[in-house]
């Protein structure tokens, strides 16, 4: 039967269906809050949810910024952001605040609860020397996937290799863990095994005069050769993706190589791109560990070519990355190099090698239970106390007076250094050095490194014993070998007396 044509009221009621539907979404395409880390950002809840046309917009706009809040509450605290809303004049505002966290996640619609929208907290300092110094690191910190829906919008800035490094992280450690299996293999032997095949031993060897090739089919405990298969089909395709971003130099060479070298390990195998329904397979295994979910999640992403919250028109990947601990193994690097430099000993407290216990009487009333300083580099006579801050505070210092400082950056920075005062009575040599350490731009730490400023110092005397407090900073884009040379100096000084 012949379909009857659109009315006018049914073609202006299809345009206007259409238009709408276009209009939602492409706000939900455009529905992506940026910002950096440890900054503050604004966003119009007018403008956001399309609230201007109504008549009385202020109510529904206050309702829906307190419910977008509560929904995305727990959201919110894996990037370490916080949320709230206040009127601004003709407008009501949402005010993001973030951390020391980057990362994407995906946020809940406040109208229909399905993560329509999605928060990216950038790093305040170029991804290209974050980048170099993971190299310089040996990738000890690495972004984190996480287990949320994918982002509808990505972050077109965030490089390549990010993604890259967390596939290779994943791959590695399901290579590592994984399970051998009886596979049934055919092949020729030198003695019979399994099942021989006489007819084609007769008619294809024995004629020949081939007695020892004898075909037979048995079964081997093996490595599942399907999966290796798909590791090498993933390893190879950011390997070739990997190319196209040699502009980062030797991080992406460094990368590179640790690629190769994993891809060493499954060369016994042909790669194998496998299906939908085969990583369905692997993800329904019955007692499968955490690595192996992970890996094969890894597996379906290069397959699927998954952005790494944008670097497809594809979904994002949800990740963070906490840069408090980037700063710290960063740090800590470079004060590795400076205590064999200048043959100090180095404890961590990372692996733990620095905590201190506190003893409370009674215990049970007691709160904080241990100190635990980042670094401590120990001389027969001389102990540098170090401890790490991802925070602004030598940034703002060297923009402003400490009169002119924030007050409430003021209060954190006094705690820091009361925090590592307190480190100083764990010392137990005659001289004791603490130092606080903030990062900063290339820029500034050359700046400063040539105007001999780089080290803030104060000194108090305690009977026989000097304490040295030291302010200082470490660039967030420079070779390790560069960043050590004003820090050797200044100790050299100190432990020669």
């Amino acid at each position: 039967m012949a379909q009857k044509p659109l009315t006018r009221r049914h073609r202006n009621r299809t345009s206007r269906f259409a238009s709408e539907f276009l209009r939602k979404t492409q706000a939900v395409n455009e529905a992506c809050f940026k910002l950096e880390d440890n900054s503050v950002s604004q966003h119009s809840v007018l403008d956001f949810f399309r609230l201007r046309g109504l008549r009385d917009p202020y109510p529904q706009a206050g309702r829906l910024a307190e419910q977008f809040a509560c929904q995305n509450h727990k959201l919110f605290a894996l990037l370490n952001v916080r949320v709230d809303h206040f009127l601004d004049g003709n407008d009501v505002k949402l005010r993001f605040q973030s951390g020391n966290t980057v990362g994407a996640i995906p946020l809940l619609s406040p109208t229909s609860a399905a993560p329509d929208y999605g928060l990216i907290v950038r790093p305040r300092f170029p991804w290209s020397g974050i980048g170099l110094m993971l190299g310089h690191m040996g990738w000890r910190i690495t972004p984190i996937p996480l287990k949320l829906p994918l982002l509808r919008r990505s972050e077109r800035q965030v490089p390549l290799w990010v993604l890259s490094s967390m596939i290779l992280v994943r791959l590695k450690a399901l290579l590592d863990n994984l399970n051998r299996r009886f596979d049934i293999v055919r092949e020729i032997r030198n003695a019979p095994r399994g099942l021989v095949h006489w007819s084609d031993y007769a008619t294809q060897h024995m004629s020949k005069g081939q007695f020892a090739h004898i075909p037979c089919t048995f079964p081997d405990l093996r490595d599942d050769r399907l999966l290796k298969g798909a590791i090498r089909y993933s390893l190879e395709r950011h390997l070739r993706a990997l190319e196209s971003q040699r502009e980062y130099g030797s991080l992406i060479h460094g990368l590179i190589d640790l690629y190769q070298q994993t891809l060493h390990r499954v060369r016994d195998v042909p790669p194998h791109e496998p299906s939908p329904r085969t990583v369905a397979m692997w993800l329904q295994r019955p007692l499968k560990a955490e690595h192996f979910a992970d890996g094969i999640q890894a597996i379906e992403w290069t397959v699927e070519e998954r952005g790494l919250a944008g670097l497809s028109d594809l979904e994002g990947i949800p990740w963070i990355m906490p840069m408090e601990q980037f700063f710290e193994a960063w740090v800590e690097t470079v004060f590795d190099r400076v205590a064999r430099q200048l043959g100090a000993e180095l404890k961590v407290g990372r692996r733990r090698e620095t905590t201190r216990a506190l003893h409370w009487e009674p215990p049970y009333a007691g709160s904080q239970k241990s100190l635990a300083p980042d670094l401590w580099l120990e001389w027969h006579s001389t102990t540098l106390i170090v401890d790490a801050k991802y925070k602004r505070h030598w940034e703002e210092m060297q923009i402003h007076s400490w009169s002119e400082m924030d007050e409430q950056l003021k209060e954190q920075h006094r705690s820091d250094l009361f925090q590592i005062l307190a480190y100083a009575n764990l010392a137990r040599t005659t001289r004791k050095i603490v130092c606080l350490v903030y990062p900063c731009s290339p820029e500034n730490w050359t700046y400063l490194s040539e105007k001999g400023h780089l080290i803030r110092k104060a000194q108090v005397t305690l009977g026989s014993h000097a304490l040295h407090i030291w302010l200082t900073a470490i660039p967030m884009a420079t070779g390790v070998e560069n960043v050590t040379v004003p820090i050797t100096e200044a100790l050299s000084s100190l432990i020669r007396i």
